[in-house]
């Protein structure tokens, strides 16, 4: 079968998709299916100040639409530029990147219109999505016009049957973390050994710091944890609006000396935070995935997670290399934090578990089920 697929996403940012798309590549050179990526723009509104835009992930031929931030191309020239791209294109196959903005309704307009087949990225989940009546009618129509689907896991899935789409027609998992190109899987175990030897507990955010994180769970959480263990720290890697609240509450607390704003952190020195935390805490109150609990695993890091994220079926097995507890409620999660310095108190074992789990969740294993999707769809 001699095929093509064009796969649009919206920002260069995002590395994780640079590696999936890159396996994805080098899975087209020996099938029959060409892809071809577009990149909308370079990054977004929310991602500035965060990390910078790195295109050594993005190891596959693309296209590039727009320069910048998406939200600043005027919505008139942005809609008009992607719906030509879609007409023009002589794919099989349109993957659109989302169903939530006008233009992809425009895009998938096209698509029909020109015969093309279509499928759809969905990173959502009923837990960060909850159905309304005014919201979920017009979701229906727009996966009702589809061919298939790509989502991160199993509650994408279930959100996505919710709304009509067909159980054999939705590919998952399609969603990996892109570590930094210094990581290595050989290592990783000796250097998380290396890096908690002897020290003390230390609690780890990584992440944007927004409202929808539940960030200040954490931080009263910790306030009640440090009152029982011995000189405990909690780093807080990210920036965000919500950072000048978050340092405001830590002061009220009087726990300025054992609570630390990091800043944001990439490669290396992330490393060495996950290395060297107890665990990392992810206590957010809408989070379709959480990739950066496949990055803490992946160097042997356990997890304390909200039940909200998306990623708890899969990568969170209590008592074996993490934990979930139920989002906004900073006495359970003090208790789950102090649990877990117990069952993770031998760190090779742990750190043992946690690459054993997160070993098939990789960029080769997502490209390969979004390959898989597109073969499929195309076949019928």
């Amino acid at each position: 079968m001699d095929a093509s697929v064009t796969i649009f996403h919206n920002v260069v940012w995002s590395r994780h998709k640079g590696a999936v798309f890159s396996a994805l590549h080098s899975i087209s050179a020996a099938g029959a299916i060409r892809y071809s990526m577009v990149q909308i723009a370079d990054t977004e509104h929310d991602r500035l100040g965060f990390s910078e835009v790195d295109y050594s992930y993005h190891r596959y031929p693309m296209q590039k639409l727009f320069d910048g931030c998406y939200e600043d191309v005027p919505t008139l020239r942005l809609t008009s530029r992607l719906v030509w791209e879609v007409m023009k294109a002589k794919s099989d196959l349109i993957v659109l990147p989302g169903y939530h903005r006008p233009e992809y309704w425009a895009m998938l307009a096209a698509c029909i219109v020109t015969g093309k087949r279509r499928a759809v990225f969905c990173d959502s989940t009923a837990r960060d999505r909850p159905k309304r009546l005014l919201t979920s009618i017009p979701k229906r129509v727009f996966f009702s016009l589809c061919d298939g689907y790509f989502g991160f896991g199993e509650r994408s899935r279930e959100y996505l049957m919710s709304l009509g789409a067909r159980a054999d027609k939705i590919f998952i998992p399609c969603q990996a973390a892109a570590l930094p190109v210094t990581f290595s899987p050989e290592r990783a175990l000796a250097e998380r050994l290396h890096y908690r030897a002897g020290n003390p507990h230390v609690f780890l955010y990584v992440g944007r710091l927004s409202e929808e994180k539940g960030i200040t769970t954490l931080i009263d959480a910790f306030a009640g944890l440090a009152k029982r263990l011995p000189d405990p720290q909690l780093r807080i890697v990210g920036t965000g609006s919500l950072e000048g609240a978050l340092r405001k509450r830590v002061s009220e607390l009087g726990m300025g000396y054992a609570i630390t704003f990091v800043g944001s952190l990439q490669d290396e020195p992330l490393s060495r935070e996950y290395y060297g935390a107890t665990c990392l805490v992810l206590p957010s109150r809408s989070e379709p995935w959480g990739l950066v609990v496949n990055e803490a695993l992946a160097h042997g890091c356990p997890t304390v997670v909200s039940e909200s994220c998306g990623c708890v079926p899969e990568l969170v097995r209590d008592g074996v290399n993490g934990y979930a507890f139920t989002a906004g409620d900073a006495a359970g999660l003090q208790r789950t934090l102090l649990k877990a310095t117990e069952a993770f108190a031998d760190a090779e074992a742990t750190a043992r578990r946690c690459m054993d789990v997160i070993r098939r969740f990789d960029p080769p294993s997502a490209a390969a089920n979004i390959a898989r999707g597109c073969a499929l769809m195309l076949s019928d």
